[in-house]
């Protein structure tokens, strides 16, 4: 079952996601791509542990560099994977703040789906 992969966009145009990776080295920036390709080969199919359900519609891509476990958050709103959010962690558990942050701004993509639909250039 194939899915679209978009992403969250900020009221002033911006990419939280698209941002912080591109802070990040190439590999993790390549790992990310290849993450979001079987996310939308796999869709809702997807599961462990490539695909982690947190519960409240999110989900989580998972992978780890070194001693970084990498997340990159999202949800499905019909059959689109929105990708909301980032979180980095040395545990198994995503951040109290980060989650929030993610369900927040799946929130205001509910509410307004075409303000928050990043239109740029993405992975």
């Amino acid at each position: 079952m194939v899915v679209e992969a978009i992403f969250y966009q900020e009221e002033d145009g911006t990419c939280p996601v698209l941002e912080f990776l591109k802070n990040e080295p190439q590999r993790v920036r390549q790992q990310a791509r290849e993450r979001i390709i079987l996310l939308k080969e796999r869709g809702h199919t997807a599961r462990r542990p490539l695909v982690e359900y947190l519960g409240e519609g999110l989900y989580e891509l998972r992978w780890h560099t070194q001693r970084v476990q990498y997340r990159i958050l999202y949800f499905f709103h019909g059959q689109k994977a929105v990708v909301l959010s980032h979180a980095l962690t040395k545990e198994d558990k995503i951040p109290l703040a980060d989650r929030n942050r993610a369900l927040r701004r799946k929130s205001f993509f509910e509410a307004n789906p075409a303000k928050h639909t990043y239109q740029g250039e993405t992975l």
